[in-house]
């Protein structure tokens, strides 16, 4: 996308602008720090658009009614953090076997439990590749700018109704709460970019919603327009009703993983900062990646050729880029705001045990003083 607009706004705000400008016609959420703000803006911009923005009684209500709303066919959004993941990880379930799109803004902040409620924290990196039990692909992209809290949440709506599940957007409370500036597209440019979800036009008795191919996410028309199938979270057959057939439960959930990694050219978002001459790779994402590229700056005035690595697309994981950088350096660094939830992935897609890390968990964010210490270390 490119930028036409100057805003200046917090994170929280512009997710929840982006949302409306991207489609959105219904949240569903409940007031948790740090993403309260998500919901108090979006709360404003819906009903002057024609849309219903509802608090609910907690978490668990919250992302049950935002999935009706996909159900319903409309762009849906229901905003929270790290606990009200927790809580709403088994509604998150129905939606990914049931294949209803939904976007999830995760405002990061310390845990487990309540933890630091008002500090930073990326801990959530690993939730949001899980966040419910069983098996299927998740979709996690992850803000690193003001400007990304705004075109990745776009993104995230065009890719819930390209892949028929929850998409998840990582923002974290320095993020959310940061005021500034962003350049953003201009709301022409967003609409004329809204990718709407794939819908059945034909006899209704020739309908099978799921009755797709096995790299294809399902075909859910709204509800109410004439076409009948079945919503469950049970294993489910062409129209959606249970069932234990053996090779429709294998190849039910076979496609929930194909339709996915097999598009991950149409997921995957990155950026390398300085890698071309780098000697040392640093690794990092979120609000870690400013400290990280300022830190960058300050060791090449001084000589040491560093670079960044940043995935926009948590997960699927860049795992074939990083395999590849992970030939090309000796020494690498993940820098992350928890224990190193990311460094697994990175070990795993490296090849390699090898890897340094930089990690704090005490709600703090890095300072660019930080990361020049660890690098000089090296």
């Amino acid at each position: 996308m490119s930028a036409t607009r100057e805003i200046i706004s917090t994170g929280n705000d512009l997710a929840a602008i982006a949302a409306v400008d991207a489609g959105c016609m219904f949240f569903g959420g409940y007031p948790i720090t740090p993403s309260s703000e998500v919901m108090h803006t979006i709360s404003d911009l819906l009903p002057k658009v024609g849309g219903t923005a509802i608090q609910m009684e907690d978490e668990i209500a919250g992302v049950a009614a935002a999935i009706g709303a996909g159900m319903a066919g409309v762009r849906t959004l229901t905003a929270t953090s790290g606990p009200g993941i927790s809580l709403k990880a088994e509604n998150l379930g129905l939606a990914q076997m049931a294949e209803v799109p939904l976007v999830v803004v995760n405002v990061m902040r310390g845990g487990p439990s309540t933890g630091l409620p008002t500090r930073v924290s990326q801990g959530d990196i690993a939730q949001a590749k899980n966040p419910s039990h069983g098996d299927y692909k998740s979709i996690t992209v992850c803000a690193g700018t003001l400007a990304e809290c705004y075109t990745e949440t776009v993104r995230a709506f065009n890719l819930a109704d390209r892949f028929m599940q929850p998409v998840f957007v990582l923002l974290d409370e320095t993020l959310g709460h940061m005021h500034g500036k962003a350049m953003l597209p201009s709301v022409e440019e967003v609409k004329a970019g809204i990718k709407p979800r794939k819908t059945f036009d034909g006899p209704a008795e020739e309908y099978r919603p799921y009755g797709v191919a096995q790299d294809e996410p399902a075909v859910l028309n709204p509800m109410y327009t004439g076409y009948r199938y079945h919503f469950t979270g049970l294993h489910h057959d062409a129209m959606g009703f249970p069932t234990e057939e053996i090779e429709t439960c294998r190849k039910l959930i076979d496609r929930l993983f194909r339709k996915v990694d097999e598009h991950r050219d149409e997921i995957e978002s990155n950026e390398e900062y300085l890698l071309d001459d780098a000697e040392i790779l640093l690794v990092g994402y979120g609000s870690a990646s400013l400290a990280i590229k300022e830190a960058i700056n300050v060791l090449r005035e001084e000589g040491i050729k560093a670079g960044l690595f940043r995935p926009i697309t948590i997960w699927p994981s860049p795992e074939e880029r990083m395999y590849e950088l992970g030939q090309k350096f000796d020494k690498v660094l993940v820098v992350e705001l928890n224990q190193g939830q990311y460094l697994e992935e990175v070990q795993r897609s490296m090849g390699r045990r090898d890897i340094h890390k930089l990690t704090k968990t005490n709600g703090r964010p890095f300072s660019p003083a930080d990361i020049i210490e660890k690098v000089k270390e090296l």
